[in-house]
């Protein structure tokens, strides 16, 4: 996914993100499609497991150091729906219940797939010293044997919830609103990595985890969209019924 150029709510700006979502989508099913995770897990385990588990950086600072944070900036975001502070005084009283919003669906929605899903870490293969064997997250219903609840990645959204801060804040700060997609995009993906280092996710856990929080939060902005353009201005609200 790439940052937008978008000044307003146009159509043109619509249909960029539209299609932004579809080749994104695409692009994501061709790699579950490649059989690619695997490769990409050999990168970091071997027949003896994963060596980083439990490393102090990988582990320690990228995962249990911020397990709550992203809680915390979520608390603040809520508060700031009645006292923004910040970039976040000037958007509309909409928009911050937005971002506050979105964000919260984000986490909410990745944390109830996980707690419904059948997949298995990857430390707990066969191959990496494990008794699992490895199932692909598709294969629906189906167990692999292991304690499941490895799909998609959990601790990735802790940076990609916040992808909606760049549709909250397209409308009135486009440059502020690439630095917030910029954001989000690049924590999200350094610990999307800090976990599959530790043989904690595969590589599509991550994608699919920036997928989720990106059409939840182009949803969520289409639905405030709505709401505001059907909105009277202040100059017909003046103007009495006849």
């Amino acid at each position: 996914m790439t940052a937008l150029s978008s000044t307003g709510d146009g159509a043109p700006a619509v249909s960029r993100i539209f299609l932004t979502t579809l080749l994104s989508l695409a692009l994501l099913l061709a790699w579950d499609h490649s059989g690619l995770d695997l490769w990409a897990a050999h990168w970091f385990g071997s027949a003896t497991g994963f060596p980083l588990e439990d490393h102090w950086f990988w582990r320690g600072t990228l995962h249990d150091d911020i397990r709550w944070l992203p809680w915390g900036v979520e608390l603040a975001l809520l508060a700031a729906i009645a006292r923004p502070f910040g970039a976040m005084r000037q958007l509309a009283v909409e928009r911050r219940v937005q971002l506050a919003l979105t964000t919260l669906i984000s986490l909410l929605v990745v944390s109830t797939l996980k707690l419904h899903s059948l997949t298995s870490c990857p430390w707990e293969l066969h191959e990496f010293g494990g008794t699992v064997a490895y199932v692909s997250h598709w294969a629906w219903g189906v167990h692999d044997g292991g304690s499941g609840g490895c799909f998609p990645a959990g601790h990735a959204s802790a940076g990609f919830a916040f992808l909606g801060g760049f549709f909250a804040f397209r409308h009135a700060l486009p440059r502020t609103a690439r630095r917030w997609l910029a954001g989000a995009l690049i924590a999200g993906l350094v610990l999307g990595l800090a976990q599959q280092v530790r043989g904690a996710h595969y590589m599509s856990h991550t994608l699919w985890t920036a997928w989720l929080c990106w059409a939840s939060a182009a949803l969520v902005d289409s639905i405030i969209g709505q709401m505001v353009s059907q909105r009277p201005s202040p100059a017909q609200a003046r103007v009495p019924a006849l």
